[in-house]
């Protein structure tokens, strides 16, 4: 018989075991529990790392992880902190990670929490609730690309929050790294002194000791007391199945162990803590935690709606002032959302709910369509953000969906004072374009808009200019960063960047230059509602809000691609845009006929018309009282994303 294995050793979980039993195994190995009361508030350290898409965030964390012991060095540590298979795939971070770091310096040990936070716009949200969490930043600037626009956002959003922030030259060991020019558009923009960058390289590991140096000196310990009552942050959540909602909390005061009663200040429920523990990256369970430290909590939620993001826990019968919270994230682009089959209408409500828990800045409102049924009308952070949601969807939770093309919040100020008295208020948002108010009871519409900042090499101005005047842009601002980048601001309306502006703006500068935008709010527009009639009729599921200055070429568009799927009848179909009365496109859709003068050879040509002619009357009856069906599948083609445009 084999001899039983030794007690030290950990079990490793069998191959043919599902991954959701990892945990069993590995909990098995780590019966000693770390003492989290060594720590006392003065060596914690809490801190973000922030930079633009691809300037090495996610290595930079690695490199961390490997030097303080969190991880064991091997050549497979590749973007650790990023979980998701979304994010593997796309090679980009989406969702904000903790862990907790142990490091030893001149002989303290220091507890530093480590965030990585995501760079693509459309998670700026994540950043600033990272942020919240913390006192100190890393601003990681890629020495070969220099400062871009995300990188200029970041700052701004740790700035503002009045962290310390370190600046980290990345990637000097690239042939054609520059870290000289990059330390000089540091110190313009920003304003922070040429001999604070730290240059480094994560991907070799060079002088990243050198950072967790500098944080230990300039980043502050949290302001907060062990002896106060109990304050908890909740700054993130996820779902298990087998242990309900697992919330990621910042102790702002106090302390809280296993057993302890806790209270929700946002829905006054009570729960007894199962446990906590700390993030080093994987899940360990601790006895404590303290103030000042970042960590988990297992609460027995069962529902998803329990752990609100930016809620404030503190112990039963010792109520203290919630903490300010986050603003909600101000979605940017909507888009509708129906189950493929209306049978998984309920499986759909589900895992919507759970990746909403996960993903908090997701808005979901009930929404229905005639042509495809009962569904949700989303509001996402931007495109990108959709794509992501939506993948996430199907990889994590295997719901296929239909999801419409993206349209963006418009407001119309009504003058009519019966429509006032409908609403109770005379400014009105049309999500819908069914909801859009005739011209006659509004005094005027208005439309999103956002300010956009571009940072592009100077060769390229010129074409970026025209493509901003064709979307209708007001430039602001333009500013050489040195001799050869220039940063351009303009207020752009959102719905002319919310499709394919950033594509347009890559293609056209070889990909190098880069792209931000921050709400701008509301300006006056010449909005108008689009129809496309089918033989006369409206078509409700297809009408859609648009400017005056782009309905034609929209209109045209849209009939191009109803002509392709629609299916041909028996009778001719006329397919049109129109604006109110007014006609501006119309293709044809042509009948199916049979040819009536087969049978004639020669003879006279009076015989041939009369044939036609009869053919003819025939078709224009049948068009009279034939309807137009249009299938199910011609609206999924005409109403989804285009993703190939």
């Amino acid at each position: 018989l084999p001899s039983p294995c030794p007690a030290a050793a950990p079990l490793r979980r069998p191959a043919w075991l599902p991954a959701a039993c990892e945990r069993l195994y590995s909990s098995r190995g780590k019966e000693k529990l770390e003492d989290m009361s060594t720590y006392p508030v003065e060596s914690i350290r809490n801190f973000s790392i922030i930079a633009h898409v691809d300037h090495g965030k996610s290595t930079l964390a690695d490199r961390l992880l490997e030097i303080t012991g969190a991880i064991s060095k091997t050549d497979r540590n590749k973007q650790v902190l990023d979980k998701l298979q979304v994010e593997r795939e796309r090679g980009i971070t989406v969702k904000a990670q903790s862990a907790s770091l142990f490091y030893n310096h001149e002989g303290i040990n220091y507890l530093l929490n480590l965030i990585d936070t995501p760079g693509h716009v459309d998670f700026s949200y994540e950043v600033s609730r990272s942020l919240s969490a913390c006192q100190g930043v890393i601003l990681v600037v890629d020495a070969n690309e220099g400062i871009q626009a995300q990188t200029v956002a970041n700052f701004y959003l740790a700035f503002e929050a009045q962290l310390s922030i370190i600046p980290v030259i990345n990637k000097i060991d690239l042939k054609n790294a520059d870290p000289e020019r990059v330390e000089k558009q540091i110190e313009k923009l920003f304003d922070i002194p040429t001999d604070e960058c730290i240059r480094i390289s994560a991907k070799q590991g060079t002088n990243v000791e050198k950072v967790l140096q500098k944080i230990i000196e300039k980043i502050p310990p949290p302001q907060c007391n062990t002896a106060d009552p109990l304050k908890a942050l909740v700054f993130d959540s996820t779902f298990d199945h087998y242990r309900g909602v697992i919330a990621n909390v910042a102790l702002f005061g106090g302390e809280i162990a296993k057993g302890h009663k806790i209270v929700s200040a946002h829905t006054k429920k009570r729960y007894e803590v199962n446990e906590v523990g700390i993030l080093t990256p994987n899940e360990q369970p601790t006895h404590k935690l303290y103030a000042g430290q970042v960590g988990y909590l297992i609460a027995g939620m069962k529902e998803v709606t329990e752990a609100q993001i930016g809620d404030t826990l503190f112990l039963y019968k010792q109520p203290v002032e919630p903490l300010p919270g986050f603003k909600s994230a101000k979605p940017m682009v909507f888009a509708g959302m129906y189950p493929v089959d209306q049978t998984e209408y309920n499986n759909l409500k589900s895992a919507l709910e759970r990746l909403t828990l996960n993903d908090s800045s997701v808005t979901v409102h009930r929404d229905s369509s005639l042509a495809l049924g009962a569904g949700w009308r989303l509001g996402f952070l931007g495109l990108l953000h959709m794509e992501v949601f939506n993948q996430r969807l199907e990889q994590e939770y295997n719901m296929s969906v239909i999801l419409t093309a993206p349209t963006v919040p418009y407001k119309a100020i009504l003058s009519s004072a019966k429509l006032i008295k409908e609403h109770g208020k005379d400014q009105i948002t049309i999500i819908n374009p069914a909801q859009f108010p005739d011209k006659l009871s509004v005094s005027e519409y208005l439309e999103p808009t956002v300010l956009g900042t571009i940072v592009t090499p100077h060769e390229y101005i010129g074409k970026i200019i025209t493509l901003c005047q064709d979307r209708r842009a007001v430039q602001k601002d333009m500013l050489y960063i040195d001799e050869n980048r220039v940063m351009l601001k303009y207020i752009f309306p959102l719905n002319e960047i919310v499709v394919d502006f950033y594509d347009a703006l890559k293609s056209l500068s070889s990909g190098y230059a880069s792209f931000d935008y921050e709400d701008a709010g509301y300006q006056s527009a010449d909005l108008i509602k689009m129809d496309i009639l089918l033989n006369g009729n409206p078509v409700e599921e297809l009408a859609t809000i648009i400017h005056n200055d782009k309905a034609y070429a929209a209109g045209k568009f849209l009939c191009e691609r109803l002509k392709e799927a629609i299916p041909r009848q028996l009778f001719e179909i006329a397919i049109q845009a129109a604006i109110g009365k007014k006609i501006i496109a119309r293709e044809t859709l042509k009948a199916y006929r049979k040819n009536v003068v087969a049978k004639c050879y020669g003879g006279d040509i009076t015989r041939r018309m009369k044939l036609l002619k009869r053919q003819a009357e025939g078709k224009r009856l049948m068009r009279k009282i034939g309807n137009v069906e249009v299938p199910r599948d011609a609206f999924i083609r005409v109403l989804k994303r285009e993703t190939d445009k």
